[in-house]
């Protein structure tokens, strides 16, 4: 352990060797765990700081790994062992001061390697062929004195990038590389200290990038070489905050002989009328295509007059300029220089410009791109000039009236698409709707565009772009678009698919993504199943019933859905939020209403069906009923007497009954209402009666001194007229029709057709009161003893009073 470095030390836990000094005080017995601790610090030793600057989420497929900017000092021989399957690793800026390239050898397949921005001073030449699969490999900004390609750099047949750094060039330094045929060289010559002429010479590659030394005295023999060796070349780091004369004097000596076709210059700073002496000299070389990228213009900003009626430049670019000069003394703009120029292709972008001038003679522009700066409605007003313009690219500027976008383009007769996205741009036409006959592709996204728009759109449209616009319609306008092939409406604030019959026939892309459509129907999409690729995802879907049939049309016409399935995803209600569209199954019970009423209907019959089987099984009428008197003669015993009728009584009840029924009253009825504890007094004929009085006098007698009277129904009662004398005076006792001092016990059914006419009373009765009846099933008897006491029951005490009882 006393081997491991201080800068191991400092990068394993601290934990780990507080451990070691446990365990190495403690008991021998535990020797084993101790080389445990011992062999997990040897594997921190092994890997080092850069193992705890791997990435947290990386598995053993990945194919890209990013540590850049991660202090790494130094890489260990096992470090990428994990990751067999790495094709791009980035290890710029970090710290290493030496590599050797078998680190990689189980990475086959590696193909980018960046190592720039180190501090490597020595490669270990003979492990180069372990990245001989190598593609880009950039080894710039390191500490190399030389370019460092040693021989081995032979075996890199695949190489087609490379990016190199160095303190001294010299001839030998390209020579082990020169057979190869090279894509991209980029040399970052910031520290050049010295270059041996020719030494470039030996490179061939189809680009060359080349960072400018500011402190090599005579750069002619590096520009010489660098405009020679490629026909397309970036200088970058030209700055002239003092002088520009020598820099713009080497590369007019080197450019009119240079073989450059393609000519970048980026991160320029110098005078206006410097770079414009680099544009005339320009015109007159072999160069094709000039880029101005990042320019910083300085001091002067004056307009420059030359002629630029000839010259071999088809394209000019400028890009990014930030001008430090606000003022310029000439009466022209010092811009204008640029529209007189005679070149096919123009770019001025993020220039910060706010007027661009319309040519002053017949221009030659057949692209002109204006984009990212300040340009308002005024641009190219009552312009005649740009009649073989076919590209105008206006976005990002500060357009705001649309109308007067048309009457521009009006004069534009070969136009054939026009980008004025990322402005302001609203529609108000009235009745000027001029557009260039010729426009085939017009980009209006990104502005504040309402529905109105349709009214007034090129006819020959091919391509028509109105995203991120104020759009919540598509109307019948549309169908004048009679050659329109594309139609991207997303991002807006449409609430349905538009109508696919109004759009023509020729309609092969429609884009209608994240917009408000929240329940398409499946009659919209089916009128668009002409179109080849719809772009309908990302929606907030509401997955419902009605989204159903819009579903199952989906599947159907999923090959002409762009992003079926995984963009359509449900987004409302909760419960289905997240779910894609096609695993969206709601039941044809919850979404089908006569299948639901149908349901509960039948559940509710078959409910009913249930419960009459069980009420007539059981019998739960007779209960009910039986229940239901009990408690309303609970309520009208409290309620009904008064004090002189109650303390007139000597029974509870009076049975009336006919002999024929003398059986069933002696045997159940007595015995069951008494049960010998006095707790009811029944007033019964044959032993209550007084003797000596007639019967009539008797049953008066009785029937006023009982407090209720309990008739014993059936057909023997209705042949029986004392029964009925007894029926008549209970009636009209002390209490009268508003009592409850009548009880009907019902013993057998008596049909209504059976009782005399003369008994009517005993039909009226028998209509106007509830009576009980005797259950034939003897589980039945005690509920109805327990309901006909309760009706008899009373919790006022009797009068005593000698009772005579017949023998």
């Amino acid at each position: 352990m006393e081997e491991l470095s201080k800068k191991d030390t400092a990068s394993t836990p601290p934990e780990i060797f507080t451990a070691k000094k446990i365990f190495i005080m403690s008991d021998s017995n535990h020797r084993w765990l101790l080389k445990f601790f011992l062999l997990y610090a040897l594997v921190v030793s092994i890997t080092g700081e850069h193992a705890q600057n791997l990435p947290d989420k990386l598995s053993f497929l990945d194919t890209k790994l990013d540590l850049s900017h991660r202090n790494i000092t130094r890489l260990q021989p096992r470090t990428f062992q994990p990751y067999p399957n790495l094709q791009i690793l980035d290890l710029s800026y970090n710290a290493l001061e030496d590599l050797d390239f078998s680190v990689f050898q189980l990475q086959t397949v590696l193909q980018k390697l960046d190592i720039s921005h180190n501090r490597l001073r020595t490669m270990n030449c003979s492990s180069v062929h372990h990245i001989k699969g190598i593609t880009h490999l950039n080894m710039s900004y390191n500490s190399f004195d030389t370019t460092f390609l040693c021989n081995e750099f032979a075996s890199l047949t695949k190489l087609t990038h490379l990016g190199l750094s160095a303190g001294k060039i010299e001839r030998s330094d390209f020579l082990n590389i020169a057979h190869q045929e090279l894509q991209t060289v980029f040399l970052g010559f910031e520290h050049l200290q010295q270059y041996e002429a020719g030494s470039l010479q030996a490179l061939h590659t189809e680009k060359l990038h080349v960072v400018l030394p500011q402190t090599l005295t005579d750069s002619t023999h590096l520009l010489y070489d660098d405009f020679n060796i490629s026909t397309t070349l970036e200088i970058s780091n030209i700055i002239c905050e003092e002088t520009c004369s020598d820099t713009v004097k080497q590369i007019y000596s080197v450019i009119q002989k240079s073989k450059v076709s393609k000519l970048i210059l980026s991160d320029i700073t110098m005078p206006w009328y410097q770079m414009a002496r680099i544009l005339q000299i320009s015109w007159s070389s072999t160069v094709e295509h000039l880029s101005i990228c990042r320019f910083t213009i300085i001091k002067e900003f004056e307009y420059e007059k030359f002629d630029f009626s000839a010259g071999s430049l088809k394209s000019l670019s400028i890009e990014n300029v930030f001008p430090q000069v606000f003022l310029y003394g000439s009466v022209e703009h010092p811009i204008k220089i640029l529209s007189e120029m005679f070149v096919e292709n123009l770019t001025l972008s993020a220039a910060e410009i706010s007027y661009f001038y319309c040519p002053p003679s017949l221009s030659i522009f057949h692209s002109l791109i204006l984009t990212n700066n300040k340009l308002t409605d005024v641009i190219f007003e009552k312009c005649q000039t740009l009649c073989d313009t076919k590209l105008l690219n206006l976005q990002n500027n500060v357009l705001e009236r649309l109308s007067r976008i048309t009457s521009m383009t009006s004069t534009m007769k070969s136009l054939k698409h026009l980008d004025v996205s990322g402005n302001r741009l609203y529609s108000e036409f009235n009745n000027n709707c001029e557009w260039s006959p010729s426009l085939l592709v017009l980009n209006l996204s990104r502005n504040k565009l309402t529905d109105s728009v349709f009214n007034c759109l090129p006819i020959y449209l091919e391509v028509l772009d109105l995203s991120n616009n104020q759009l919540s319609s598509v109307g019948k306008e549309v169908h004048h678009l009679k050659a329109l092939k594309e139609l991207h409406l997303s991002s807006n604030q449409l609430s349905h698919i538009p109508d696919c019959s109004y759009l023509s026939k020729n309609v092969i892309y429609l884009s209608l993504d994240e917009n408000l459509i929240y329940s398409p129907s499946k009659e919209q999409l089916t009128k668009c199943q002409n179109v080849k690729k719809i772009v309908l995802g990302k929606n907030k879907y509401r997955c419902n019933c009605e989204l159903r049939e819009f579903i199952s049309s989906a599947e159907i016409l999923h090959e002409n859905l762009e992003g079926w399935p995984q963009s359509f995803i449900c987004e409302q209600p909760q419960e289905h939020n997240g779910v894609m569209l096609k695993n969206f199954h709601p039941s044809e019970i919850s979404c089908n209403v006569f299948i639901l009423v149908g349901i509960i209907v039948g559940t509710m019959a078959v409910l009913l069906i249930f419960m009459f089987v069980l009420c007539k099984y059981f019998d739960l009428p007779w209960y009910i009923r039986m229940i239901f008197q009990w408690l309303r003669r609970k309520y009208r015993i409290r309620n009904v007497y008064n004090d002189e009728a109650i303390m007139s009584k000597c029974f509870h009840a009076f049975i009336s009954y006919s002999q024929e029924d003398y059986e069933w009253v002696k045997k159940l009825l007595l015995p069951n209402l008494e049960k010998g504890d006095n707790s009811l007094k029944i007033c019964h004929h044959e032993r209550d009666f007084i003797p000596g009085k007639s019967i009539m006098e008797n049953i008066i007698n009785c029937i006023e001194k009982s407090f209720k009277s309990i008739f014993v129904l059936s057909p023997n009662f209705i042949q029986s007229e004392w029964c009925h004398y007894e029926l008549y005076f209970a009636q009209h006792s002390l209490f009268g029709k508003n009592s409850d001092n009548l009880i009907l016990v019902l013993l057998d059914p008596i049909p209504q057709y059976l009782i005399p006419s003369k008994y009517s009373k005993l039909k009226a009765i028998m209509k106007q009161r509830t009576y009980m009846e005797w259950p034939k099933d003897k589980r039945k008897h005690g509920l109805f003893w327990a309901n006909l006491r309760e009706a008899i029951q009373t919790n006022i005490a009797l009068e005593e009073e000698e009772i005579f009882v017949l023998n």
